[in-house]
């Protein structure tokens, strides 16, 4: 049975021109660059150069306001503008000179550890199947040079795809044929077996090797777990002896496949969005804008737009045309109002982020950071909390000692004995110290830690100096274990 209902609901929607500032927003100054490229290239009525555009001009408004309400006509050949049969290639300019600097990101260039591996296999005395083999488990090593597939997974692809029956003693054979390639340990199936090539290819076969390669063959657990006096106590010795084997095998490369591989590798590259300086203890801020360029409206489509109001009568085609115009015009102003609100609301948060953190912006002192969370910023700017973590997404800012990240400076906050606020920052950075001098062969245990920043001031639970430990990246005691 079919029922009518009216339902009253009350929806907030976002215009295109806040949706595009908002996405202007987000993007850091490397993708604004290209951002803004894109759009040149797809708007004809936006071109680059530093004339301001006269928003408030009546007679333009004016003007607008006729094409709308008018059926006015001008003899004018739009052909001569747009020409469909024109390649794309042909109407992009590239607008800087052979002195701008290319920003772009530098890639590494070199060979594969798969090409360095095919190199040395052909200097092996294998038959024309076994190098076909070989070729192919190279091809399934990962990138830190280890065979993760099975071998009779393998051998059914080889069935399949090159019509070569093999059994697995054949792919054992020519596994251990890529085994014996450099580096050393490449081919391994996992850890144990990477290490233990390592340690029988060591060119030096003295007692720590010997210990070394039974501990990696039979306590090998016992090792990744650092039980050292387990280990001491089955082999009959004393830690001091059974450490130079401990050591051997802390410096053997787990990953062999990146020590032999020169793979084309993107280089990091950080441009700054904001820039600060430090002139006699007053700070100042300004945006990076060495890659984007001014923008305005282009001075011909103003003059079509202007033609095109002054004359009588137009028929459809000429009435298209209008329209099509004055669409890219009105896309142009509104990315041009786009950029400008982007950088004024970057600006203005900025600032009420260096405001709040002056103390460490003056020196670079990390211990004067205060607590601070979006909902500070956003009260201080009067913005949403969704603006000002759009605003500190993947932003940089440089300053006269180091460039940061934005969400650097964004911290949880705890209250001391003192009363006095603590960022979770500072606190972290105490615990990280704390760690780096206690004794390497007993490590302090959370319950421990805790006990010392409590003694500080800081009262936080253990869980919550375990959360802190894990976010620095540093692990439980019991591996932290060295001899």
């Amino acid at each position: 049975m079919l029922k009518q209902n009216l339902q009253l609901k009350l929806q907030q929607k976002l215009s295109p021109q806040q949706i595009q500032l908002m996405k202007l927003l987000q993007v850091s100054t490397m993708d604004l660059e290209q951002r803004i490229k894109d759009e040149l290239q797809d708007n004809p009525a936006l071109e680059e150069g530093d004339e301001e555009m006269e928003r408030d001009d009546q007679d333009e408004m004016d003007q607008d306001d006729n094409i709308e309400n008018d059926n006015d006509d001008i003899e004018i050949n739009l052909e001569d503008y747009f020409d469909e049969d024109t390649p794309d290639y042909k109407t992009q300019v590239n607008n800087q000179g052979k002195d701008i600097e290319e920003r772009q990101t530098p890639i590494g260039q070199g060979n594969s550890f798969q090409d360095l591996l095919y190199q040395q296999l052909h200097f092996l005395e294998l038959t024309e199947e076994e190098m076909m083999i070989a070729d192919y488990l190279i091809g399934n090593l990962d990138d830190d040079g280890y065979l993760r597939r099975d071998l009779a997974s393998i051998g059914n692809d080889l069935l399949f795809s090159q019509n070569i029956n093999t059994e697995i003693k054949q792919l054992e054979n020519a596994l251990n044929q890529i085994q014996s390639l450099d580096p050393p340990g490449i081919g391994a199936r996992n850890l144990q077996e990477c290490l233990s090539i390592q340690l029988k290819r060591a060119e030096k076969k003295d007692e720590a090797n010997a210990t070394a390669r039974i501990i990696v063959a039979k306590y090998f657990e016992e090792f990744t777990k650092k039980h050292f006096e387990k280990i001491a106590i089955r082999l009959n010795q004393t830690l001091d002896d059974i450490k130079p084997a401990i050591d051997l095998i802390l410096h053997l490369n787990p990953k062999p496949g990146n020590a032999g591989s020169d793979t084309n590798k993107e280089v990091p590259h950080i441009t700054p969005d904001f820039l600060l300086a430090n002139d006699n203890e007053e700070l100042k801020l300004s945006l990076n804008g060495k890659n984007a360029p001014d923008l305005r409206i282009s001075p011909q489509y103003k003059d079509m737009l202007s033609h095109y109001a002054k004359v009588g009568k137009k028929d459809k085609t000429q009435k298209e045309a209008v329209q099509f115009v004055k669409q890219k015009i009105d896309a142009a102003k509104w990315f041009i109002d786009a950029i400008h609100q982007r950088n004024q609301t970057l600006l203005v948060c900025m600032e009420a982020i260096i405001e709040h953190q002056r103390a460490f912006f003056l020196d670079g002192d990390e211990s004067k950071l205060k607590p601070m969370i979006l909902k500070d910023i956003a009260d201080r700017v009067n913005m949403d909390i969704s603006t000002i973590s759009r605003m500190a997404n993947s932003k940089y800012i440089q300053t006269p000692f180091g460039t940061y990240l934005l969400k650097y400076f964004f911290s949880e906050g705890l209250t001391t004995d003192d009363g006095e606020e603590a960022s979770s920052r500072e606190i972290k950075q105490i615990l990280k110290d704390a760690i780096e001098q206690e004794p390497k062969r007993k490590p302090l245990p959370d319950e421990k830690l805790m006990e010392i920043l409590n003694q500080k001031g800081y009262n936080i639970a253990r869980r919550t100096v375990a959360k802190y430990r894990e976010q620095l990246g540093i692990p439980v005691a019991r591996l932290r274990k060295e001899l």
